[in-house]
């Protein structure tokens, strides 16, 4: 019978400690891979503009996840604002750029993940946590102490520290990650973040070890585990047959994966002709098929190419 990995550890009393020393890495920063070293608990503020306090652009009902993850009844999608990326074609570009949410308490916060919980929700889906780890994790204390009980969901880009990954360790029933990009150039072009393969392939090792490959139960839902979203990008540039081989053989064969086709230029794409347009067929087909050639044997039952021309 499943029970969600973080009631296990805060029966243990061990909940707590992880929300204080998730906290204390606000201290001097270090909770993401951006290493600000700035006291957010005193009030400053590093790369993602965030304090001490969770700020949350919305939470509802999500209906346009993975089939495992929506179920009947919808996963419970938390967007928290900002990011520690800031893609230049951010498809959330009011929230991870533009800051567009509200501050709010852990209790708040907690009553927010048990709302969507008494909705129905399959799941409580965090979207975009790395830099907010300790405030998810004294809402998530708050909250389990009064019921929760569902799956938790880390949706993240996939720049997180193995630091802070560690803390979440018996908490985290399903990690999300984007994997975005394989070359370190092109990464540092749109990111600002040239270590991102590095660092999001150590990300991903660390949260399959924890974790592993993703469960599903009886009625189709998501439990545990691990599942990898990768957006296809115009001309290759997200490098998907190295991400594709480096998750076939470094993670699982039996890796859950997304390739999502959804790609177009959002925020400030346009000022870049290399990422000014959609997709095409032919790249999103391409992209199933070096998945498969490396090995992918597990893909979205969704995969297909949604786009629709006029």
């Amino acid at each position: 019978m499943f029970e969600a990995a973080y009631l296990k550890t805060l029966r243990e009393g061990r909940l707590q400690e992880k929300v204080a020393a998730a906290r204390k890495l606000m201290e001097s920063c270090t909770l993401c891979p951006r290493l600000c070293n700035v006291n957010r608990l005193g009030g400053e503020l590093g790369f993602c503009g965030i304090g001490a306090n969770a700020v949350i652009s919305s939470a509802s009902p999500h209906f346009g996840e993975e089939s495992p993850l929506v179920g009947v009844n919808g996963s419970g999608t938390i967007f928290m604002t900002s990011c520690n990326l800031k893609c230049v074609f951010c498809q959330n570009f009011e929230i991870s750029h533009l800051m567009d949410g509200a501050e709010m308490d852990d209790e708040g916060f907690g009553k927010l993940m048990l709302g969507l919980q008494n909705m129905g929700c399959h799941n409580i889906n965090i979207v975009t946590p790395s830099h907010q780890v300790p405030q998810l994790l004294a809402a998530l204390q708050f909250a389990a102490n009064r019921g929760l009980q569902v799956p938790l969901v880390y949706n993240t880009g996939g720049y997180d520290s193995l630091e802070t990954l560690k803390i979440l360790d018996g908490v985290v029933d399903i990690y999300m990650p984007d994997i975005k990009f394989a070359d370190r150039t092109i990464a540092g072009k749109l990111m600002d973040a040239e270590d991102y393969p590095e660092i999001a392939f150590s990300a991903v090792r660390e949260m399959h070890r924890q974790v592993g490959d993703l469960q599903i139960n009886e009625n189709g839902i998501a439990t545990r585990g691990l599942l990898v979203r990768h957006l296809v990008m115009p001309k290759d540039l997200a490098g998907t047959r190295q991400i594709m081989r480096f998750l076939a053989r470094e993670i699982s064969p039996n890796t859950y994966v997304n390739i999502m086709d959804q790609y177009r230029p959002c925020g400030e794409a346009f000022k870049d002709p290399d990422i000014a347009r959609s997709i095409n067929r032919e790249e999103y087909a391409h992209a199933i098929e070096m998945a498969k050639e490396e090995g992918i044997t597990r893909l979205d039952t969704r995969t297909g190419f949604r786009l629709r021309f006029r």
